[in-house]
């Protein structure tokens, strides 16, 4: 059977066309889903630190006050300096 489309189009022309469609498609929807999960990345980094620092030392403090073993005007002192991203030594 001849596969004629006209405007001299054959058949691996067709093919072709098919495949690049099919990986063009493919592509998009990557990089929506990477785009997708990179918001979603760092969404969850910005919550993870939330608002009483960052990292190990944001977790720290607040329990180091619970206990008793500092005061709430250090405690304040030292969450402002967390917060201000200067890290500061928590001992």
């Amino acid at each position: 059977m001849h596969w004629d489309y006209g405007y001299g189009m054959g058949g691996w022309a067709a093919v072709s066309m098919t495949v690049t469609m099919i990986l063009f498609w493919l592509l998009l929807i990557a990089a929506i889903i990477a785009l997708l999960r990179s918001a979603t990345r760092g969404d969850r980094s910005r919550t993870d630190r939330g608002s009483s620092g960052s990292g190990a030392a944001g977790q720290t403090l607040p329990e180091r006050f619970a206990r008793g073993e500092i005061d709430e005007d250090e405690y304040r002192h030292r969450l402002d300096v967390l917060r201000a991203g200067g890290g500061g030594d928590t001992s």
